[in-house]
């Protein structure tokens, strides 16, 4: 085994699409593996460590992925799994032993490491959960062993957070049995997105607020009957399974990308802390006023753009969403990997009514839909974007969503931005 570093809220229509029919494919897909989320995880929890145990593919691809990094050395590497370990010629539990202690002597600021699986990985069927828990036995305190799966058999790459996150909830302290309520914000957010929020909530006056995953190792939030919770992100079914197991509540909410949704996540959180109407207006006034300054500039470009999304990162309703209502555009289809209607019922309520919803992938018929419909733009995944580019259709990257920071009143023009360039790039490029 070798390692390898590497505007207010709206009444909601009644109409919506919360009892539209979707149309559910199974068929040949077209994503990232969940190893991708590393990509973005590695840099949030500051004194953590992602070891994939996988191939030299894997290496591969988190390379690739996620740039080239000169200035500073990644929080994540891959254990390959050679041939002599496949062959029985060493015991692959006695070489993740060696290869996880070579990498804390080395990395000594390491507080957190996670083991993560792979295709290959679970092919063999190598426990890597058995694993975590003996070598955390012999790590701690000084160093938290956890593990997950970041296997691409039957997930997509946003999984791979929702699977991270699952992972740290059990770890999360419990609550003082006296505890008064608090808040807990769920999904990886950026740095300075936290900090926005935090100020927001500071000046609602809802100051017990806490963040998963946190930025250090030690400072995880404790859960319990009194924490309610608000998803940043619509793809950690799992992490809200299990922290509703410990006694969380979720507040429902439309999610945090535009003006609209930013100002409704807020107000569910306002809601539940009985926040005055008059304070969520003075709280909320100037920054929405921002947002939709900002999104004034993207009006014209986009307005009556029709858009197409293929089913890639769990994000496509709440940003269909936000373009539909915000920006005027036309939805053809909006496709997701998977359609969570509790978690995103608020998402659905506010989607133009006779939007075409799909769920799952059947690629080869999806691109069918597609072409015949020949929209302005696609949101797509890489293996997709490109050929659909060489046929003259433009394209943005999902993954791209998912790497930017996007939520709150002041990305909503860095958000609509993004749809904007690749219509603005193909103009720029006509002779």
């Amino acid at each position: 085994m070798t390692l390898i570093a590497s505007q207010p809220v709206q009444t909601m229509p009644a109409e919506g699409c919360t009892d539209a029919p979707v149309l559910r494919e199974r068929g040949q897909r077209e994503v990232f593996c969940g190893l991708t989320g590393i990509i973005w995880m590695h840099r949030k929890i500051q004194d953590a460590f992602f070891l994939i145990v996988g191939s030299r593919t894997c290496a591969h691809l988190m390379q690739s992925a996620a740039g080239v990094m000169i200035f500073a050395e990644p929080r994540f590497a891959t254990a390959v799994i050679e041939e002599r370990d496949l062959a029985g010629m060493a015991d692959v539990n006695d070489e993740l032993d060696r290869v996880v202690s070579r990498l804390l002597e080395r990395r000594p600021d390491i507080r957190m490491l996670f083991l993560v699986g792979s295709c290959p990985s679970e092919v063999i069927k190598l426990d890597l959960s058995r694993a975590a828990a003996r070598l955390s036995t012999q790590y701690m305190p000084g160093v938290r062993v956890l593990n997950y799966s970041g296997s691409g058999i039957e997930t997509t790459f946003t999984e791979g957070e929702d699977a991270c996150l699952a992972a740290l909830v059990p770890e999360l302290p419990a609550e003082h049995a006296t505890a008064a309520p608090s808040l807990l914000v769920v999904g990886a957010l950026a740095d300075v997105v936290e900090d926005q929020f935090i100020r927001l909530f500071t000046q609602l006056g809802i100051d017990d607020v806490r963040f998963l995953p946190s930025r250090r190792a030690d400072e995880l939030p404790p859960v319990g009957p009194a924490t309610r919770y608000l998803l940043a992100q619509p793809f950690l079914a799992e992490t809200a399974r299990k922290l509703e197991s410990r006694g969380a509540t979720r507040l429902a909410a439309p999610f945090p990308l535009g003006a609209e949704g930013t100002t409704g996540w807020l107000q569910a959180a306002a809601t539940a802390w009985n926040v005055s109407a008059e304070t969520f207006e003075q709280v909320t006034a100037a920054p929405r006023k921002r947002a939709q300054q900002a999104l004034e500039h993207y009006r014209a470009p986009l307005t009556g753009k029709r858009i197409f999304f293929f089913p890639d990162s769990q994000l496509e309703l709440p940003l269909a969403r936000f373009l539909s209502r915000e920006l005027d555009m036309t939805l053809v289809e909006v496709g997701t990997p998977y359609l969570h209607r509790q978690h995103l019922a608020e998402e659905l309520a506010l989607l133009p009514t006779g939007t075409a919803l799909s769920e799952g992938q059947d690629v080869d018929r999806q691109l069918d839909r597609c072409r015949e419909a020949r929209p302005d733009l696609v949101v797509a995944g890489l293996g997709l974007a490109n050929p659909l580019e060489a046929e003259g259709i433009r394209t943005k990257w999902s993954i791209e969503l998912v790497f930017t920071p996007i939520q709150g009143y002041e990305q909503a023009g860095d958000l609509a931005e993004l749809f904007a360039r690749p219509l603005n790039r193909r103009d720029r490029l006509k002779v």
